[in-house]
């Protein structure tokens, strides 16, 4: 216990020190499917999925255009889910999450999304408009990784990630209604206050 306790602070650390302004703890999310185990099997799977986890948002050209996300299931299947904007962030996310320990099988789900001028436009105007320097969101703009995801695939937005509230995030899905050309707009965003009562 105390050996994991201390890997784990030493981890934390690091990654802290090189990764700071790209973690965010819901960022990316891991299903882990913790219920009905023991203490050490349910804390050995909620390592596992905090280790999938930061592997998954640390990945080279990881950006606020990409949403990554995995299911551990049971058997030690690990499904990887989302959607990027270039190739070899697919393989990537599957090459740094294959080997650790826990995970038999990978299945690689995640999307690659087409090469699309019209939707490159759309996402670099929808970012301008949520991340502008005159809104409440711009605090986020200064991280690493914005915690605010948009992922556009053939005109249609999805907002992914997580914010403080819920006002931030009408606040958030009103910036991209008002920049045109977008043909459906979700909010797929989670607040953090509601993570916590949960």
């Amino acid at each position: 216990m105390l050996l994991r306790l201390l890997r784990t602070l030493i981890l934390t650390s690091l990654l802290l020190i090189s990764f700071a302004p790209a973690l965010n703890a819901q960022e990316v999310k891991v299903h882990t499917g913790t219920q009905d185990l023991t203490v050490f099997e349910r804390e050995s799977k909620m390592w596992l999925g905090e280790e999938i986890r930061c592997r998954l948002v640390t990945q080279n050209y990881y950006d606020v255009f990409d949403w990554l996300e995995g299911e551990l299931r049971e058997d030690g299947t690990l499904v990887l889910r989302g959607a990027v904007t270039r190739p070899a962030l697919k393989a990537s996310a599957e090459r740094s999450v294959a080997g650790l320990v826990g995970v038999k099988t990978v299945v690689n789900e995640i999307e690659v999304l087409p090469v699309s001028p019209f939707d490159e436009n759309l996402r670099r105007r929808i970012y301008k408009s949520v991340y502008n320097f005159n809104s409440p969101l711009f605090r986020y703009a200064v991280r690493a990784v914005p915690p605010i995801h948009i992922v556009v695939n053939k005109g249609r937005v999805t907002l992914k990630g997580t914010v403080a509230t819920e006002m931030e995030s009408r606040l958030a899905e009103t910036y991209v209604r008002q920049v045109s050309g977008a043909f459906e707009v979700k909010n797929e965003l989670r607040v953090e206050a509601s993570d916590r009562s949960s």
